[in-house]
């Protein structure tokens, strides 16, 4: 089964926010697990607030010495496995990069998000290279503005479009009031009224096409195995 991790060696680069964000969108469909492995245990203390959908289980990581173990009995489990990484390099990020069907690297359009996305990339290779298999990233652009984007955000975001050696998200996730409301107030955004966010509609389908793009890159991964394989 699929195993989804997020990583960004810097924090406050909304690797939490959209690793909830798919796990909610992939738990409206099928059994999702949820793995909160950094250390202030947001995805754990979100998932203590009422709304937590049946279909989605958060699983609090113990310490490095577990992540492997944890990865293995939630991917034997449910269809889908998601991983929120700590924001800083660490082994326990090696261990889960290594297990991972599919690294997201999530940063915003900033100089310090660019050089801590690199530096994942960098750790994603040296992984690559340990176990002796390719593993699948792409950057995914978040707290983005989905209107007029200021001059340094699109020279840095086309830095990395431009490169054809760095796979990224053609989708973006906006800074929305609904993504942020989710861990004041607990449960899914699917779930939040239109009185009590603005731009609900919108936030929904940013979450959608966000969903719909990550099956379709684990498809091609699966196809290109597969093909490799024949």
């Amino acid at each position: 089964m699929p195993v989804i991790a997020f990583a960004n060696s810097k924090g406050g680069s909304g690797k939490t926010t959209s690793a909830l964000l798919l796990a909610q969108a992939f738990a409206a469909h099928r059994p999702t697990t949820l793995i909160d492995a950094d250390p202030r245990h947001p995805i754990t203390t979100w998932a203590e607030k009422p709304g937590k959908p049946k279909a989605l289980t958060v699983v609090t990581n113990a310490s490095e010495k577990t992540i492997l173990d944890e990865i293995e009995e939630a991917a034997a489990r449910d269809p889908f496995v998601i991983i929120d990484l700590e924001g800083t390099a660490s082994r326990l990020m090696s261990y889960a990069i290594s297990q991972a069907d599919l690294v997201v690297i999530p940063m915003k359009e900033q100089q310090q998000d660019a050089q801590a996305s690199l530096d994942v990339i960098e750790e994603i290779h040296r992984d690559m290279k340990a176990t002796r298999r390719k593993i699948p990233y792409a950057v995914l652009f978040t707290q983005s503005r989905a209107a007029v984007k200021s001059r340094t955000a699109r020279h840095i975001a086309g830095q990395f479009r431009d490169n054809v050696q760095i796979d990224t998200f053609d989708t973006e996730i906006h800074e929305r009031d609904a993504f942020a409301a989710m861990f004041a107030m607990g449960g899914t955004v699917a779930d939040m009224a239109p009185t009590q966010v603005n731009g609900l509609p919108k936030a929904l389908a940013n979450i959608e096409d966000f969903r719909a793009e990550v099956v379709a890159k684990l498809r091609a991964i699966r196809d290109d195995a597969a093909g490799r394989a024949a």
